[in-house]
């Protein structure tokens, strides 16, 4: 089963076998989809032939005659133009994209992190989970039986779009406040907290010295971090050149990554704890497998 994630940042697409719920193939590319719609609140024709031009290369890849889903979600559920942005992939391409909503996303998020959680022999019966992304940020928590989700407009690129780097601390303080009265209002606390998205996973490699051209999931995948290991991470990336910088994080998410560790370091911090489990499966994971199950 073939599944695609078109988020604010990045296309991400997967091939799941239905037997094994493990990746036999994947395809990520970092297209923007979200940039300049804080400008005036759509997808930029720019944004759309990225994204256009990297579904064509990753059809060369996959066959997606065998059975497909794809979502798309932040970036293109709140431009004003998502629709016709939709409809314009699909006349180009002929991949269909569904747009799904915050609940939606958190619980295929959720699906995808909870089945690698089983694989690595962690408890998928307490925990946080926080999947920050380019245009939103999901937020489950999970005690038992208990499953509260919620979803926040707190996403790496549209900080960065309105606040700017030297504003940034700023914008995340006030941006955050929300996900803090989230927090408070939690009875309990979890075992641990679970990081899942680009953010997360490219600091785990980073400290594990894998540059993002040898990025390898199966040893981010379980990778505890912590807040002071965190901030060491972001005070060597801002010690970087632009050039090097991408070399570890990825071409044109130099500033980005920036963004991505403060904005996580103040959620992990809100919500209480000082390290997180990192884990790389996530929506597009979740989205196959729950299409393999049905």
């Amino acid at each position: 089963m073939i599944a695609c994630d078109l988020g604010s940042n990045t296309l991400r697409v997967v091939e799941i076998s239905c037997d094994t719920k493990e990746r036999q193939k994947e395809f990520e590319r970092i297209v923007k989809t979200a940039e300049g719609i804080e400008t005036d609140g759509n997808i930029s024709e720019a944004a759309v032939k990225r994204v256009i031009e990297a579904i064509k290369a990753c059809q060369k890849e996959f066959d997606f005659s065998q059975g497909y889903k794809a979502v798309t979600t932040a970036a293109i559920r709140y431009a004003k133009n998502g629709q016709d942005v939709v409809k314009k992939i699909f006349d180009e391409t002929g991949v269909g994209f569904e747009v799904i909503d915050g609940e939606e996303e958190a619980t295929y998020t959720r699906i995808g992190v909870e089945n690698r959680l089983q694989k690595l022999g962690l408890d998928t019966n307490s925990y946080i989970l926080l999947d920050l992304g380019g245009g939103s940020s999901e937020v489950v928590v999970k005690q038992g039986k208990e499953l509260l989700s919620k979803s926040f407009p707190v996403g790496i690129v549209t900080m960065v779009e309105k606040y700017g780097l030297e504003d940034l601390e700023r914008g995340i303080a006030q941006s955050c406040r929300p996900i803090g009265e989230f927090a408070k209002e939690i009875a309990f606390k979890p075992a641990y907290f679970v990081g899942s998205s680009g953010t997360p996973t490219t600091i785990a490699a980073f400290v594990q010295g894998m540059d993002y051209a040898h990025y390898d999931p199966y040893k981010v995948n379980g990778f505890k971090l912590s807040l002071e290991t965190m901030q060491k991470a972001l005070d060597a990336l801002l010690g970087l050149s632009k050039a090097e910088r991408e070399r570890w994080v990825g071409v044109g998410r130099d500033d980005l990554i920036i963004a991505g560790v403060k904005i996580l370091m103040e959620i992990v911090t809100l919500f209480g704890y000082q390290e997180i489990v990192v884990i790389d499966d996530g929506l597009r994971e979740g989205v196959g497998i729950s299409e393999c199950s049905e």
